[in-house]
């Protein structure tokens, strides 16, 4: 199978966005090292600043968040606003975060696609005559 062509790896770890939030540069610096360590940070890699900015949108509105519910006009309670923001965000950061393995399913999954399966007692099995396809 034909490996699609790859962007280029950069000598060293890229800065992060000047416009990101600061929490969001923070982030970045807390991962962009490790991933691109271990090659998976390459120069078109906008992702991670997405990521980043969802991390930042996602500790804001926590900060913020000081009760689950808030008082209506009428004196009823409802949730509070920020909780949709918390969770949206939340939500895509885990996203994000999974297409660069930061979590333990998304390694998982990235280590599985780098290794080659060990040899299987049955591998040739079903071979024709001609021997095991190519």
């Amino acid at each position: 199978m034909r490996q699609p062509p790859e962007p280029a790896l950069l000598p060293k770890c890229p800065e992060s966005p000047k416009w990101l939030h600061e929490y969001a540069k923070q982030e970045w610096w807390r991962t962009a090292p490790q991933l691109h360590i271990i090659g998976l940070l390459s120069s078109v890699d906008i992702c991670l600043a997405a990521y980043c900015s969802s991390y930042a949108m996602w500790r804001r509105a926590s900060e913020q968040l000081e009760s689950l519910t808030v008082e209506t006009q009428a004196g009823d309670l409802r949730c509070h606003p920020l909780i949709k923001v918390v969770a949206d965000a939340a939500s895509d950061m885990v996203r994000y975060a999974g297409e660069f393995g930061l979590t333990p399913v998304a390694r998982t999954r990235i280590a599985r696609g780098i290794q080659q399966p060990a040899p299987n007692k049955f591998d040739g099995l079903l071979a024709g005559p001609r021997g095991p396809t190519p």
